[in-house]
């Protein structure tokens, strides 16, 4: 079985990249100031879009898994605009979100908009996919200082895990040819994905270059793959960095099929 963080690990990151969040806030010279990687926000937005969905994820994990819809979040304070009490604001979303998370804990199921995907309906999964929500916003936040930093290594090799499993895998219909993309960390691990009439469905690999057993009529080796480290290739995947930064093989056709993607049920 793939290893992934522990749920304490995952409690403990967020808290962690948060507080990166908040530095890089802190630090900045001026909250209107346009984020490069998301050029509709200033760093204000950034900060009030960071909170209100924590905020937002800790009513959804209150409510319980008989919950049919993301919760709205109710009588608390808007973001302020002055820094210090931003920050304080901020402070407060995260520990709001990492109550629940703890009231909750990992294996309590929770409403999640990804319903065919290979991640579970749980609440350690909505830790899972929050931690890297965090991560890449404070990625956003450091950019806009100019002073840009790789994300954790356990973070990011946690991250690819997720995004592959959480955003990528879906059981709607590939519409092209079959094909096989495999993605290599260059801390040693690496990911399928099989595209597919069945979807996108996603298999580790046990060391880079290797391959997984495949179906009959699958190609046992990859159509493409995409090697880089685990935090480029969360930059990548989140649109941070162009995929065509990364160290490509075989059709690089695939990636901007794969980004083009909108699978609809």
């Amino acid at each position: 079985m793939e290893k992934t963080l522990e749920f304490p690990d995952l409690l403990r990151l967020i808290d962690e990249r948060s507080a990166a969040f908040r530095t890089a806030v802190a630090a900045a010279p001026d909250l209107d100031a346009r984020v490069p990687s998301c050029p509709e926000w200033t760093l204000f937005d950034l900060v009030r879009h960071l909170g209100e969905g924590r905020r937002s994820w800790a009513a959804t994990i209150a409510a319980g898994p008989g919950a049919t819809a993301k919760s709205a979040w109710r009588g608390v304070p808007a973001a302020p605009r002055e820094r210090e009490a931003l920050l304080a604001w901020s402070a407060e979303s995260t520990r709001l979100l990492l109550d629940a998370l703890r009231e909750a804990g990992p294996e309590r199921g929770c409403w999640t908009w990804w319903g065919d995907s290979q991640s579970p309906r749980t609440c350690g999964a909505v830790a899972r996919h929050q931690l890297q929500e965090i991560a890449v916003h404070t990625y956003d936040a450091q950019l806009t200082l100019g002073a840009p930093r790789p994300l954790p290594e356990d973070v990011a090799l946690d991250g690819v895990h997720d995004f592959l499993h959480t955003c990528c895998a879906t059981t709607i219909a590939w519409p092209y040819e079959p094909a096989a993309v495999d993605y290599h960390a260059a801390e040693g691990r690496s990911w399928r994905v099989r595209l597919s009439a069945g979807g996108a469905r996603i298999t580790p690999l046990p060391t880079p270059g290797t391959t997984p057993a495949t179906p009959a009529g699958e190609p046992d080796a990859a159509d493409a793959s995409a090697r880089g480290t685990a935090s480029e290739l969360v930059l990548a995947m989140y649109g941070r960095h162009p995929v065509h930064s990364l160290e490509l093989e075989g059709d690089r056709r695939l990636f901007d099929l794969l980004a083009a993607w909108e699978p609809e049920a």
